[in-house]
């Protein structure tokens, strides 16, 4: 049976937010509930929630429902941004899943340090539990899945270093991505999570401060040839290759 919006507002949990987070919170759950009043959940997460909120910071919101529909929503609320993930159950661990498999576990740890709003079922505290499991298991990818991020860092190494000459700032564009691609490889081969971007550096510096130290040199070169010698020595550091190497996949029957 579908509760009225109004109904369901009534049960919601808030947490301690200063203004106007905690007015743009409450506006956005009565959006949520309005155009979903199928909803089972919602939790809330970010940098807001934790206290610690950047100028442009938004606010995470995971939304479960009973419809088998999904969408994602960006909207203003009291001037505050708003991310708004819409979702059945039984989506949410395709998405752990994929997310795992990429070592980059978004939803479960969205869900693992939210604060609940909402639960009307227990459809949150179970995924909580999902989540946080999956956060408590390294990523383990195959030696298949290693060699084609590795190979897929050293052809983007090898495509700038190609132009550096003739073309440096396309060159310095792609020897960004690179490095990034590198950086990541490093993190999955050694069976850590890779964090997110605004967090890579400063993560990476707890484990391997050397190349964390090659890293923001890198991104503060000065001239397009000291990027270029700065990313070769953290390609020797990661990919332990510069360009071209044999490999073949695993032979797959296709229909």
């Amino acid at each position: 049976m579908t509760i009225p919006a109004e109904g369901l507002l009534a049960q919601c949990r808030w947490p301690d937010m200063p203004a106007p987070y905690a007015e743009a919170l409450r506006q956005a759950v009565s959006f949520i509930l309005e155009r979903c009043p199928d909803t089972r959940g919602i939790i809330v997460s970010g940098t807001i929630l934790r206290g610690n909120p950047a100028p442009s910071s938004d606010l995470d919101i995971y939304v479960i429902r009973r419809e088998p529909q999904r969408q994602r929503v960006q909207k203003f609320f009291n001037g505050v941004p708003a991310e708004i993930f819409i979702n059945p159950e039984k989506k949410v661990p395709d998405y752990f899943a994929d997310e795992a498999r990429a070592g980059r576990p978004i939803t479960a740890h969205m869900l693992s340090t939210g604060f609940t709003i909402l639960d009307c079922d227990g459809v949150i505290a179970g995924l909580q539990i999902r989540a946080r499991q999956i956060l408590q298991t390294p990523p383990d990818p195959s030696p298949e899945a290693l060699t084609i991020a590795r190979y897929m860092a050293a052809a983007r190494y090898e495509d700038a270093t190609d132009i550096a000459a003739a073309n440096p700032e396309t060159a310095r564009m792609i020897l960004g991505l690179a490095v990034h691609q590198m950086i990541s490889y490093h993190f999955l081969a050694a069976h850590r999570f890779i964090p997110r971007d605004k967090d890579l550096l400063t993560v990476l510096e707890t484990w391997d401060a050397p190349l964390a130290g090659l890293a923001r040199r890198f991104y503060g070169a000065a001239t397009p040839a000291e990027a270029l010698t700065t990313a070769e020595q953290i390609a020797d550091h990661t990919i332990a290759t510069r360009g071209f190497f044999e490999w073949e996949s695993t032979t797959q029957t296709v229909t």
